[in-house]
């Protein structure tokens, strides 16, 4: 009898009944308020006024009219080149603990991103209203007695003026209560590896000792590991080694397109869990198993902002016209695409993370990513968001019984004419003809704006099929393999042109 398993699973079923009324808005009030009223004396504060929004009777319309939106360059210019430096007292009060860095899918050059104390008590907080919404999933008491793998980068920080800086995964990671220390894995020792591939084949060498029950990261990263286990022990799929593995917690970036390749490695179905944690803070997790949405943490040092994504307010950069219009979250409406700005317990202000989102519930305050700023496909008015993208994607996938688990794809120009052309990642042979028929017709019928784009400028559509393992490889030369780093879904005519001539190096 799994007596311990039983005893948790009673202290997170009891949460329910002591749970208050959930109120969006009013948790949202009092980010605010907390924020500025902490950060009220720092440069940022004095600059832009904290003191008096805090006495204004209409706080949040004031606090929108008085701080500017701003993207990372924006604000590192502004601001955290001081912070950076080691000055304290900028953007928020005294100097961070940490820096998380993050190239995520669009450069080389890594942002630094301050991450103070109270945001990894933020981001701790978060994870347990996570760990507490387990209730409302069908989960046997012994699940609580197993061990957690969390794949991420490497927890062997650097030291940079009296801070130290990782990716925001490798942070988390290094800040785990004591009390978790028995149940998380691979554990501190390998966990500081920084090379991936030598941390996975550590993985994979001491799988068969750890009885997992959970894993947590990012999807493509999380299947390279699972293969290099079955590899390694020469198994049939996951479950031959670890059987009770009951939970997968998905992050970073939409899990549809990974669903098809991700189930091949089980030998059972498992529950799978979405999460949004970014570099800036854990902005929402699925709270129950009857929807894919993400509940918003709205209570827990993040204050959320919604610019309606229309194409009058997105600069080329994927950055805001500072008159682009804000929406608190009382103010929101369904199936409108939202840009996501944040303010946090970290030092951003009025910060814009890349990120769209729409929301499915407002009462619930869910929602989806829809996709990233920089990625909407809108060359030739046709307006595909990375959601559509997906969804034409996991198309293929049903219509041809096969697996798509990563793709790329540029509104490219050819002897005048625009086309789009995609790289889908598979090992399966398919006529190229029918991948591009099957793509034309399910996006015209998908989206309206499409349609009209293919009867005007918008030429044709090209395919091209490489091996999934080209698209890691990309992401490896690039970046660092592991960790919060993803794939590019749209790119721009003169990355695409490197990216194309990166494949041709590797056929």
């Amino acid at each position: 009898m799994a007596i311990i398993g039983n005893i948790i699973k009673g202290i997170i079923h009891a949460s329910e009944i002591i749970s208050s009324e959930f109120d969006a808005a009013e948790e949202q009030r009092e980010v605010l308020k907390d924020l500025l009223e902490t950060a009220k004396n720092t440069e940022f504060g004095k600059a832009y006024q904290f003191e008096e929004i805090l006495k204004s009777d209409t706080m949040e319309r004031d606090f929108r009219a008085k701080v500017p939106f701003h993207d990372y360059n924006q604000i590192t210019e502004q601001w955290w080149e001081k912070v950076q430096a080691g000055e304290k007292d900028i953007t928020w009060p005294d100097s961070p603990d940490y820096f998380a860095l993050s190239s995520g899918t669009t450069g080389k050059t890594n942002k630094r991103i301050p991450v103070t104390d109270a945001m990894v008590k933020a981001i701790r907080n978060a994870g347990i209203q996570q760990v507490l919404a387990l209730r409302n999933f069908d989960l046997p008491a012994d699940f609580y007695e197993k061990e957690i793998m969390m794949l991420g980068s490497s927890t062997d920080l650097e030291e940079h003026n009296d801070a130290l800086e990782g990716e925001i995964s490798g942070i988390s990671a290094s800040n785990i209560p004591f009390w978790f220390q028995n149940y998380y894995k691979p554990g501190k020792e390998i966990a500081q590896i920084d090379d991936w591939d030598k941390r996975v084949q550590r993985i994979a060498e001491n799988a068969a000792n750890w009885d997992i029950g959970a894993l947590s990261g990012i999807p493509s990263w999380m299947e390279l590991m699972l293969q290099k286990v079955i590899d390694y022990h020469g198994l049939n799929n996951i479950h031959e080694i670890w059987p009770n593995l009951q939970v997968y917690t998905s992050g970073g970036v939409a899990f549809g397109p990974y669903k098809r390749s991700f189930n091949a490695l089980l030998g059972k179905p498992i529950t799978v869990i979405d999460t949004y944690l970014a570099s800036e803070g854990f902005m929402a997790f699925q709270e129950r198993p009857d929807t894919d949405a993400m509940k918003l943490v709205t209570n827990n040092g993040v204050y959320f902002e919604f610019v309606p994504f229309k194409p009058e307010y997105i600069q080329a950069d994927g950055s805001l016209v500072q008159d682009a219009p804000s929406l608190s979250i009382s103010e929101v409406e369904l199936n409108q695409d939202y840009v996501l700005v944040i303010s946090t317990v970290a030092g951003s202000w009025r910060y814009l993370i890349g990120d769209t989102i729409e929301f499915t519930d407002i009462k619930r305050a869910e929602i989806k990513i829809t996709g990233r700023t920089k990625f909407f496909l809108n060359t030739v008015g046709s307006q595909l968001s990375v959601n559509k993208l997906n969804d034409a994607v996991q198309h293929l996938e049903k219509e041809f019984d096969i697996e798509i688990p990563e793709y790329t794809l540029c509104a490219n120009r050819i002897n005048d004419d625009f086309y789009h052309c995609w790289y889908l990642g598979t090992e399966s042979n398919i006529e190229t003809d029918k991948l591009v028929n099957a793509l034309d017709e399910f996006l015209k019928n998908a989206n309206k704006n499409y349609k009209v784009a293919r009867s005007k400028a918008l030429e044709g559509v090209k395919v091209n099929t490489v091996s999934p393992s080209v698209f890691h490889d990309w992401s490896g030369s690039n970046k660092k393999k592991g960790g919060q780093v993803k794939m590019e879904r749209v790119m721009g005519q003169d990355k695409f042109a490197e990216w194309e001539d990166f494949v041709a190096s590797k056929l």
